[in-house]
């Protein structure tokens, strides 16, 4: 991009949300909101920007399983600078010999990255806009927007389950036995939730969604009549200069709110819990064993394990896991590395993808992927893409997804639960 200039704001939740709608003039579009967090990291780093929102494109690709990660390297190295896009779940089909054939409402494709028309990075006091345009025509353009985000209309259709409670028991049962004969030792089962015909304003139920449940690593994503409505507390990769962090999730606790003791509590307990952490050190070491692959050697490490942080709903146990890069590593090839994240599918990885294909009923798609971006550095911050809404405005089809891993201690009905629990923000939003 040809010019990069800076603007003071005086108010930075109500420049956000003129952001918002004036980026709804956009067929492709990428806000990533770190919602003010600071400290969910041993480092006390809660991201390098605040909000980054990405508008138009000015060249992208799109491609499914395939090639998709040599085709993307192609694109990346011939058009240097700003890239944001996703990358589905279903490019495991790529990483290892694996197939897609569950049903899928949404379409979304397997990979898409773009180059932005536009880039705006906002912080609490500035907004700086990369650009070839003349930036304070776009400025002066936001500015005139309305701060306000009008309610988006209610739902009136019901929200259904792909699989009933008493089948996903079963399929429960069903993976506890393939555990006890050997077959893995942890596996991330997911159900989908899902409304058809659903009419919504991705713009307005984005802002209720993070307004209710602010995480981290929200994002609103928007490619032509898809959307992908995202209040993640979870990064799956980040690179910055040589060294690249993963932070896996994987223990969840229901927040109480209204009693500041039972609270921290519940937050102990998940801590103290042998079967929260026997899942995360197993998570743990599946992120070490991919890092190890684009890492030096003796360079990667655990800087925090067990780390217990809440969010509006929920207290969970993040890890973080480093290392530094190899020299001459491409960022594509740091991320067919270690995708998927192995906090979305168990160990051992690729078997448990099987499994998975085997055991859930919907193609997870851009579900348990990620949505990030590339800066003209070469330094990328990717998110997971949990605790989020997919949505098609065409076929007027609403998903959402949730899931947690299996082991053969767990409960069903305890896991049933907490799927529950992980969708309650969604569930309020669209009631």
């Amino acid at each position: 991009m040809k010019s990069t200039h800076s603007f003071a704001i005086t108010d930075y939740i109500e420049f956000k949300q003129k952001m918002l709608n004036w980026a709804k003039q956009f067929n492709i579009f990428c806000l990533l909101d770190n919602q003010q967090y600071k400290s969910f990291t041993p480092s006390g780093d809660g991201g390098s920007f605040e909000s980054l929102l990405a508008v138009g494109s000015k060249a992208s690709i799109e491609v499914n399983a395939g090639s998709a990660f040599t085709q993307l390297k192609e694109f990346s190295n011939k058009h240097k600078g700003w890239l944001f896009g996703h990358l589905g779940y279903d490019l495991k089909n790529e990483t290892e010999q694996l197939s897609s054939a569950n049903f899928d409402g949404i379409g979304f494709s397997d990979l898409h990255f773009f180059i932005p028309e536009i880039v705006l990075q906002l912080t609490k006091d500035q907004l700086t806009i990369f650009c070839d345009a003349d930036a304070t025509i776009i400025f002066e353009q936001i500015q005139s927007c309305s701060s306000q985000i009008k309610p988006s209309a209610k739902i009136s259709s019901v929200i259904e389950n792909r699989i009933s409670k008493e089948e996903y028991f079963t399929r429960i049962k069903e993976i506890q036995k393939r555990i006890l004969r050997g077959d893995c030792y942890e596996l991330n089962f997911c159900q989908e939730f899902y409304i058809q015909p659903a009419t919504i304003d991705p713009v307005s139920v984005y802002h209720q969604l993070t307004e209710l449940s602010p995480n981290p690593f929200a994002a609103l994503y928007k490619l032509n009549d898809k959307y992908c409505l995202c209040a993640s507390p979870e990064r799956y990769l980040k690179k910055t200069g040589d060294t690249v962090i993963s932070q896996p999730i994987k223990g969840t606790a229901k927040r109480d709110l209204a009693d500041k003791l039972m609270d921290e509590e519940r937050k102990t307990s998940l801590f103290n819990s042998n079967k929260e952490r026997s899942e995360n050190v197993m998570v743990v070491d599946l992120v070490r064993n991919d890092l190890s692959k684009i890492c030096k050697e003796g360079t990667v490490k655990v800087d925090e394990l067990f780390g217990i942080y809440s969010f509006p709903q929920v207290h969970q146990m993040i890890s973080t896991v480093s290392g530094r890069l190899q020299n001459d590593i491409h960022w594509v090839d740091a991320i067919k590395a270690t995708f998927p994240m192995g906090s979305m599918t168990g160990a051992p990885k690729k078997r448990v993808m099987e499994l998975i294909e085997q055991y859930e009923e919907t193609r997870r798609g851009v579900f348990s992927g990620s949505i990030g971006y590339v800066n003209p550095d070469g330094d990328f911050d990717f998110n997971v893409v949990i605790r989020s809404i997919l949505y098609s405005s065409s076929t007027q089809y609403l998903s959402f997804q949730t899931g947690g891993a299996i082991t053969f201690y767990s409960d069903a009905e305890q896991e049933y639960e907490e799927t529950l629990l992980k969708a309650e923000a969604i569930k309020a939003v669209l009631r």
